[in-house]
Formats: structure tokens, C-alpha cells, sequence
């Protein structure tokens, strides 16, 4: 047996004021549609903002559903529309935030695992790395230079 030992590196900035002017942007995309979330069900809010090749800007929500599993996540709201509106451009970086009316979260929040997969999907097809920047409501932000940083032994079209 042998033991692999898998390593990643993120960047941490202090706040949104930290990041690049193009991040910051993107980021408040993210914030601004993050209001327009459906979530009734869990109280938790999160907006995703796509900067596509061209700079266009697509956001998502996430949309929920009594029916839980009939609900989508920001992220994969965001990337879908992206693909099927934009399906020629390529997805440079991504902005996610969240909030919830029942606390203050300040916790940098990661894309979900069935969200990881949807994004490493458009990575791997695009053969170009999406960064990642994701936050609570406030306080650190987390940026991932590619979707494989935070999933690394990803699944893809490869295996099948």
C-alpha cells in the first residue's frame, strides 16, 4: 500500500475590500442577487455571480422547494444559465456569498459537493480553470485558483 498525500493552497483575504476590483464586482453581483433567493424553507441565502470570458456577468439564487430535492443552489442556478444562454463563452471566475436572517455568518461558505460537481464539470470541458471566491456575509473571503482545489480527485467524463 501506499499512502498519497493531497495538498491544496487557497488565498485568504480580510474582507471584500481586500480582493481585486474585478472580484469586488463580481462579489457584489453575488450580494445584490442573493436578495432575490427563495429560501423559506432552510433561511439560508446565497447569490452566485459568473464572469464569463467576454466580462458578461450571470448570477444565481438559490431556489428551494418543499419538495427538497426539487430545489436548486445559486451555484448551479448561475453555471446552467450560463450554459445554456452562453454555451460558446467560458466561465473565467465565480463569487459566492450567503446570509441567513438567523445569525450573522461570517465563515467563508464553500460550494456544496453536488455544486463542486457541476462546476468541475464546465472546468474540465473548458480545459481552464474557474476561480472561486466565496464568503459569508462578511469577514474573509476564500479564493480557490480552480474548482479542482477544493475538489481534487474530482469525477468527470473520463471515467465512463
Amino acid at each position: 500500500m501506499k499512502e498519497k498525500k493531497i495538498i491544496t493552497t487557497v488565498q485568504v483575504f480580510e474582507s471584500i475590500d481586500e480582493l481585486p476590483k474585478d472580484a469586488q464586482a463580481l462579489m457584489m453581483e453575488a450580494q445584490k442577487i442573493r436578495g432575490k433567493a427563495y429560501a423559506p424553507y432552510s433561511n439560508f441565502l446565497v447569490g452566485a455571480a459568473l464572469r464569463l470570458d467576454d466580462n458578461t456577468i450571470v448570477t444565481g439564487s438559490n431556489q428551494e422547494n418543499a419538495a427538497y430535492p426539487s430545489g436548486l443552489c445559486a451555484e448551479r442556478t448561475a453555471i446552467y444559465y450560463a450554459g445554456s444562454q452562453y454555451p460558446d463563452k467560458k466561465i473565467n471566475s465565480m463569487a459566492i456569498c450567503v446570509k441567513s436572517p438567523q445569525k450573522v455568518i461570517t465563515q467563508p461558505t464553500p460550494p456544496c459537493g453536488s455544486c463542486r460537481q457541476a462546476i468541475a464539470e464546465y472546468e474540465v470541458n473548458q480545459q481552464q480553470p474557474i476561480e472561486i471566491y466565496f464568503m459569508g456575509e462578511k469577514g474573509n473571503v476564500i479564493k480557490a485558483k480552480a474548482l479542482l482545489d477544493l475538489l481534487p480527485l474530482a469525477f468527470d467524463a473520463s471515467f465512463l
